[in-house]
């Protein structure tokens, strides 16, 4: 079994570590003590603030990753494989993913809205979720389970083919670095700058690729793969982020549904209202898209001489 394969079984099977032991959680700590640190005022101390901690953190993360390939590089093979599956695993999230969006499924089914919107805004979304309608809520559910299957599981698993646990766990700091510090508002402006534009660099690939399989998937799953395309190809760029359109739009086609949020976007727009049905259909959809991920990566490192070898490239 592949490093990537076995990584997606992982994380099947025991979910996340707690955030004590999970390096994510090491990178947010990381992020939040520096950020607490930064002077506010004016644009240059801050953006330059937001570059050392990018940068500080990617040489770390980076660092890590080396360390856990050389480490792996002198065990059994059996022992090697599970080491950098589990270190792989650490930087992406599949089930919880797909469990957050069933906390706000399971409420909107039983039509208990606060309690939808209350679990939104606590697994998925940082906007404000009090006013949303159910449509609204399952609409904002679909965005965040196309949004995070992207940046959240496509892209570690794709860097990881590309570069190692180095560039996988790089690019987990970088995405973390924009999650808790990319907003504009006076606070972050300047501070989350250069973590937002690194960012959307390297959320570019993977957006796009997450759009295809997303629509690959829909036509197994025999949902319209070719309204997937239609919109994917229609509405991509309506959103402000350069990436974000791209699997939301695919998955908006896919599912036949209008996601919209509202005075930013609106994707899929004439399709009927989302609702708790069509985030099952959306987490069906994840779950191919995370496999086809974990197949794609399994490929790839294959093609360029695997994790293994790589690590040689650490020391």
């Amino acid at each position: 079994m592949s490093v990537p394969l076995l990584a997606l079984l992982l994380d099947l099977v025991f979910g996340d570590p707690p955030n004590r032991a999970h390096p994510v959680a090491w990178m947010g700590r990381w992020i939040g003590g520096w950020q607490a640190r930064t002077p506010r005022q004016g644009r240059a101390w801050p953006l330059l603030a937001g570059l050392g901690i990018l940068l500080s953190g990617v040489g770390g993360s980076a660092l890590v990753g080396c360390a856990v390939e050389r480490v792996s590089a002198r065990l059994p093979r059996p022992l090697a494989l599970l080491l950098r599956a589990a270190a792989l695993k650490a930087t992406f999230s599949l089930r919880g993913l797909v469990r957050a969006a069933d906390d706000v499924r399971r409420a909107l089914v039983a039509g208990d809205l606060p309690a939808a919107r209350h679990w939104l805004g606590w697994h998925l979304v940082s906007r404000d979720t009090r006013d949303l309608s159910p449509a609204q809520v399952a609409a904002a559910t679909v965005e965040s389970l196309a949004e995070n299957a992207s940046d959240g599981v496509v892209a570690p698993l794709l860097y990881a083919a590309l570069g190692g646990l180095p560039a996988a766990l790089a690019y987990r700091f970088v995405n973390t670095a924009d999650a808790m510090l990319g907003y504009r508002d006076p606070e972050h402006e300047w501070l989350g700058k250069v973590p937002a534009r690194a960012d959307d660099v390297l959320n570019a690939l993977p957006a796009r690729t997450t759009a295809m399989l997303i629509i690959l998937i829909t036509g197994v799953l025999t949902e319209d793969a070719r309204r997937a395309w239609r919109v994917w190809r229609r509405d991509a760029r309506r959103t402000a982020s350069p990436n974000a359109g791209h699997p939301m739009a695919a998955m908006a086609g896919a599912l036949g549904v209008e996601l919209e949020k509202v005075g930013h976007y609106r994707l899929g727009q004439g399709l009927r209202a989302a609702t708790a049905e069509d985030i099952a259909r959306a987490q069906r959809i994840v779950w191919g898209v995370g496999v086809l991920a974990a197949l794609l990566a399994s490929l790839l490192s294959a093609r360029r001489g695997g994790l293994a070898r790589r690590a040689r490239r650490c020391t």
